[in-house]
This record gives structure tokens, sequence and C-alpha cells, in this order.
């Protein structure tokens, strides 16, 4: 009995502990891998990120998301494919992403300093496809983003795969948000990126 006694006693904490920890990855917390260039220089292919599945969702916010259903230019996409992307507008922003490559979002000019002058601009408003519908870029060019959706871009504007081209990212596809260790060098530009140029 005595031993029974024992066993528990250390038994009943791992089982508590791995519960929790079980808890908080479903529920508040888990670790994403980047795959592609989409978001470089800032973030790496094959890079580790933490992801907050119930962090506040804000201009240039860096998001993960199931892309399937959200991006139908891609065949190869499938139920579990995941997209990481900065937010630029949020539902019901007015958007205009002028021709010097500069955005402003309800009249108010956001900052985009995470990426080169040239990634804003040519990077940005040279397109690889058609427009997505309802997306507009260039001075003199608005567009609201939909209720209940955002407008998202790779920060490597030349070779990302984003809302330029399959539209607006719904909500309820969002995962969380992306965050990265405070020692990494790009930290500021990822975990709450508000800076000027």
């Amino acid at each position: 009995m005595k031993t029974v006694k024992e066993i528990l006693s250390w038994i009943l904490p791992i089982v508590i502990g791995i519960l929790i920890a079980l808890l908080v990855r479903q529920f508040w917390f888990g670790m994403v891998k980047v795959d592609g260039t989409s978001m470089a220089p800032n973030l790496q292919n094959n890079e580790r990120v933490m992801l907050l599945k119930e962090a506040s969702i804000k201009h240039n916010t860096v998001i993960v998301f199931n892309a399937k259903g959200v991006d139908t230019n891609n065949p190869t996409v499938k139920n579990d494919t995941k997209y990481v992307k900065r937010v630029i507008g949020l539902p019901g922003d007015k958007i205009e992403y002028r021709n010097n490559g500069n955005v402003y979002v309800n009249g108010k000019y956001l900052s985009q300093g995470y990426i080169t002058a040239d990634q804003r601009k040519t990077g940005t408003l040279t397109l690889a496809l058609k427009e997505a519908d309802g997306v507009r870029l260039g001075t003199n060019q608005t567009f609201t983003v939909p209720k209940n959706k955002y407008f998202v871009l790779g920060d490597n504007r030349r070779n990302s795969n984003d809302s330029r081209y399959y539209g607006f990212v719904p909500k309820s596809k969002i995962d969380g948000v992306v965050k990265v260790v405070f020692w990494n060098s790009k930290a500021k530009l990822i975990n709450s990126y508000s800076g000027s140029n």
C-alpha cells in the first residue's frame, strides 16, 4: 500500500502536468515551421516560430492561417496547409496602396519599415498574376476589406502568394499570431511592429 502511494505521489503530478501542457497547446500556444521564402528576410524558410492562438490581431501583425478554401489558385493546397503572412488591412478598413509603395489605411499612412523601399514599391505593385476580386492596387485605387476578413501580404513581396492574388482571409481561418523569441534579431519586426521608416 505504501509503495502504491509513493508511486502515485510522483506519477500524479506528471499526469497533471502533461494534461495542462496539452490544454495550453490546444487552446493558447503552439509551434509552427515557416515553409518557403514569402516572409524573408524577416522569417526564414524552415524557421520555427511560436503561435499564440488568442492574441489580438492588429495592423502589421504576422499571422498563421489555414489556406484551404482561401487560396483557390494553388492546386497543391491541402486541408492542413498553413500560410504565414502579415496583416495590412483589418475588417472594414479602406486600403490605398499607392504607386510609390506607400500604403494608407483609412486615410492614414501605415509604416512598412520591415521591408525595403524597393519591396514596398516594385515588389508589391509588379504582379505575377491577376489581382483578386475586390483588390485594387495603385494611386487613387481603393478597396474595403470585407467584414470578418483580413488583407494580408508576405514581406518578400516579389515572391509572395498573398491577398493580392487570392483575396481576403476569413477570421475563421486564422490559427493565431506569430511570435519569435526576444533574442531573435528580427523580433521587433515580427512581434509587435508599429515603427516608422
